[in-house]
């Protein structure tokens, strides 16, 4: 099994051992269907197998998990219609997240939103000047991802609404590991347009959060959000 990274002691070792466990399998580190013990991964992190226990708890309630014995469980693993289900769900928060954000964003979040912007924007013209395909080209579309990342979760928090926060922190985690490695993939294809399309909503978005028009926000976000999810099941499923 993959190294996880090690923790410290502290009163709060089952939150520490829930949000490793949690970032493992949203990165990927710990794959879809893998199957996983307590004491594998308290090894892991080197810890006591009673916080990883109490994570593993909360990761079931999360769907993250499914349980396969006493002290073992298994990686969720989605069918097509269910992560359909999962995105459609997400499509729909971050939408209302976009509206609430046009309605109750101070300035000062507004100013970072344009800020990461504007740095996918530097970033993005330095990415034109590489050779197509090479790994200085990666490295500047992974830097743009987290910029993207950053901004959703900028418009997120300006929403200001702590219940959808967390509902939000729930449905990411399904499908999060295959955004960038599909993005990737369709960079150096021909989905390249579909891409840059979806790049490019992201400043209508924010205009529109700015302006405080959140009808048009929550719209501009709804289309984004449907796009990428779309391209998120098309190509997990399409073999």
């Amino acid at each position: 099994m993959a190294q996880l990274p090690h923790l410290t002691m502290s009163a709060t070792l089952g939150d520490q051992a829930y949000t490793a466990i949690r970032e493992a399998i949203v990165s990927g580190v710990l794959e879809r269907g893998q199957k996983v013990t307590e004491r594998g991964l308290a090894e892991s992190l080197d810890i006591s197998a009673t916080p990883v226990r109490e994570a593993l708890r909360r990761l079931e309630q999360d769907r993250l998990v499914e349980r396969t014995g006493p002290r073992s469980v298994r990686i969720a693993k989605f069918a097509e219609e269910e992560l359909r289900e999962f995105t459609m769900i997400g499509d729909t928060l971050r939408s209302l997240a976009a509206r609430l954000a046009a309605e109750k964003s101070t300035a000062a979040q507004r100013r970072e939103m344009s800020a990461v912007l504007d740095r996918a924007d530097r970033l993005r013209g330095e990415a034109r000047e590489c050779d197509p395909g090479g790994e200085a080209e990666r490295k500047l579309i992974e830097e743009i991802l987290a910029c993207m990342r950053r901004f959703h979760a900028l418009v997120d928090e300006a929403s200001g609404n702590s219940t959808l926060l967390q509902m939000l922190h729930m449905v990411d985690a399904f499908g999060a590991d295959e955004r960038r490695s599909t993005v990737l993939s369709e960079v150096s294809g021909a989905r390249r347009g579909a891409v840059d399309e979806r790049y490019g909503q992201h400043r209508a978005i924010y205009d529109a959060i700015a302006s405080g028009d959140g009808e048009r926000a929550a719209a501009l976000m709804s289309a984004h959000s449907r796009a990428s999810s779309d391209s998120l099941i098309t190509a997990r499923f399409s073999d």
